[in-house]
């Protein structure tokens, strides 16, 4: 391979390494703590994240009908990948209740955040546009079907237990959707936006990628990582290794290229959600196995999409 491919797959992937390292170095140093990262959290995803989809969205004027292929594509291989962990699942976890974790921590990426900073570095504002109509869909759908899991695994009952209902309500009111569906009218119909606002829209869109990924360093427990149980293990091989192989190859077949078959590559390469620890702890499950998942996968799909890209940025399909 040259020293071009080479250069390109560490250079998605190396600066957002860094970042996590320094979140790590900052915890360990007290720089920043719990309260830090639960502030930056909350900045990130109610007003700077939305921002930059909102942007990446409004002042991209292609034609909406040019993304509709792949926000189907997108629909369908959630729903298809939920369905196969689902089927897995019993054959894989012995106990009843983790299983729902399993396919959760599968399947539930964490596209919104590392998706969009991967997108970011190897494509632009071009492979952000782009992610922001693939994430659309998932985004809900990865809420939704969570909750369907989950329901179906801890089947014993909780208090807390969200139903139905407050999840569509949460899905709704959810920042990052808010602010892809305000910005698809001005991509739709063409309509600038003022310089002075997507300037100041930039600001605020700069802080995302940067602050999330120095509290996701920052959040990491190794101590929780090294006494994963097998089931982690599993999540983890499905989460960075079998899916994102079946969705590029998925993706390949469906007539993807270029820079859309990348971002496809990109955002299903990502680590389980941390949203899905929340999920999991609210609704009564094994949190330290939701934690663990995460932890691996935050670490793994790193390297294995590095790799990944190299392969595919040899073989001249991205």
């Amino acid at each position: 391979m040259s020293w071009e491919t080479w250069s390109f797959a560490f250079s998605v992937t190396v600066p957002n390494l860094l970042m996590l390292i320094i979140g790590i170095l900052m915890r360990g140093f007290h720089l920043i703590d719990d309260n830090f990262c639960d502030a930056a959290s909350r900045l990130v995803f109610n007003l700077a994240l939305p921002c930059l989809l909102f942007f990446s969205i409004a002042t991209n004027h292609s034609s909406f009908q040019q993304y509709a292929p792949l926000m189907l594509y997108g629909a369908l291989s959630t729903i298809a990948t939920y369905l196969l962990l689902e089927f897995a699942a019993p054959f894989l976890v012995k106990n009843p209740r983790e299983r729902g974790i399993f396919v959760q921590g599968g399947f539930r990426g964490n596209a919104a955040i590392l998706g969009v900073a991967y997108c970011s570095m190897a494509f632009g504002s071009e492979g952000v546009a782009i992610a922001s109509f693939y994430i659309v869909i998932t985004v809900i759908l990865f809420n939704v079907l969570s909750v369907v899991t989950l329901t179906r695994s801890l089947s014993t009952g909780s208090n807390g237990r969200p139903d139905f209902l407050s999840v569509m309500r949460g899905v709704i009111t959810n920042p990052l959707i808010i602010g892809i569906l305000l910005g698809l009218p001005f991509s739709l119909f063409s309509v600038s936006l003022p310089e002075v606002l997507v300037h100041t829209g930039q600001y605020i869109s700069g802080l995302a990628l940067p602050l999330a990924l120095l509290c996701t360093g920052a959040s990491l427990d190794f101590r929780a990582m090294f006494r994963a149980s097998n089931v982690a293990v599993l999540a983890c091989i499905a989460r960075i290794v079998v899916i994102p192989g079946l969705l590029f190859l998925g993706g390949w077949l469906f007539g993807f290229r270029g820079v859309s078959l990348g971002v496809i590559f990109l955002l299903s390469a990502t680590p389980t959600a941390a949203a899905s620890y929340v999920m999991t702890r609210a609704m009564g499950g094994n949190a330290t196995l939701a934690a663990n998942i995460i932890a691996m996968t935050t670490l793994g799909s790193f390297f294995t999409t590095a790799l990944g890209l190299l392969f595919l940025r040899g073989s001249g399909l991205i």
